[in-house]
């Protein structure tokens, strides 16, 4: 499995702390909003030619680790 650390950094001084590709300015946000648009990983391979594979991945890995301790309260009955 892919350890999406290696490839998902925050730094205040790149995108205003924004997750990003790492040793890129290519926004985690970016990849997960084309993915759910219907793009596929060919798609942004071709479109982001420094994009690898393990990066959409980690993308993803990033946005489950995210919510996955995330409380949601609901007013629901």
């Amino acid at each position: 499995m892919v350890d999406w650390t290696l490839h998902i950094e925050s730094d205040p001084g790149k995108l205003f702390g924004k997750p990003v590709i790492a040793h890129t300015r290519i926004p985690v946000d970016l990849i997960l909003e084309k993915l759910a648009a219907g793009d596929s990983v060919v798609d942004l391979l071709n479109a982001y030619p420094n994009l690898k594979e393990e990066d959409i991945v980690a993308c993803l890995l990033f946005a489950a680790d995210s919510v996955k301790n995330e409380l949601l309260l609901s007013n629901a009955s």
